[in-house]
């Protein structure tokens, strides 16, 4: 399924012109692993915004533990490219998604910043992720929010729900499951041999589309399910 353009960046708080020296740096090399996962490039205003959030990702990890992958490559080559082919997965027609277990913000600060007319809530209940993500939120000019608690305290259900490398996954599946609108949808970033395991989680009103390969893996998929009537 194909999304729609991916944002151009212009009314971010970090401008094109921002996108020279280390930041052009960061551009070619996120350019070259879209290419060498098959994937179409991005313009140089949404490679600026990825620079400055690896910027806070590489200051913020030496502190919080953000994520495992601690080089800048593999924050690239992992992270950013498996984000961006998230974003470009999800159909269209979304416009409210849970980034449930946000962590770093993958996949749902990706997803904010290459498809703009999804408004991203990102759940963290890790006090010092959720303050990270505050900052990358205000850093990176996203209309989007954070919500430093449980997601079972959400009083509200979504078009759209993802989940990538959460903790108790198969728990944290039926949690996003009931925060799914009728007719939305659940996106698992996960491997093809936890997929049929997640569906059953989700619940019997899940009607899941065939694994979509990620890029640089033989084994991770996204797993795309619609919430039925």
């Amino acid at each position: 399924m194909s999304s729609s353009r991916e944002g151009s960046g212009k009314g971010n708080s970090a401008s094109s012109d921002s996108a020279h020296g280390p930041s052009q740096d960061v551009t070619d090399r996120l350019n070259s692993a879209l290419e060498t996962a098959e994937m179409a490039s991005i313009n140089l205003n949404l490679a600026a915004l990825f620079a400055v959030y690896l910027s806070l990702i590489l200051r913020w990890n030496q502190r919080v533990n953000l994520t495992a992958i601690r080089d800048e490559q593999g924050i690239i080559s992992r992270h950013f490219v498996e984000s961006i082919a998230c974003a470009r997965a999800l159909p269209l027609g979304i416009g409210s998604l849970l980034d449930l277990g946000s962590g770093a913000g993958f996949p749902g600060i990706p997803i904010a910043l290459c498809r703009p007319e999804i408004f991203v809530t990102l759940a963290e209940s890790q006090n010092k992720k959720a303050a990270f993500l505050q900052e990358a939120v205000r850093q990176l000019g996203l209309s989007a929010k954070v919500h430093g608690r449980r997601a079972e305290e959400l009083g509200e259900q979504y078009d759209c729900v993802t989940m990538r490398a959460v903790d108790h996954m198969a728990e944290a599946v039926g949690i996003g499951a009931r925060l799914v609108k009728t007719g939305g949808w659940l996106a698992l970033m996960t491997s093809q041999p936890e997929t049929a395991g997640l569906q059953s989680a989700a619940g019997p009103l899940f009607v899941w589309n065939a694994p979509i390969p990620l890029p640089g893996s033989t084994e991770r998929v996204i797993a795309l399910g619609q919430k039925i009537a």
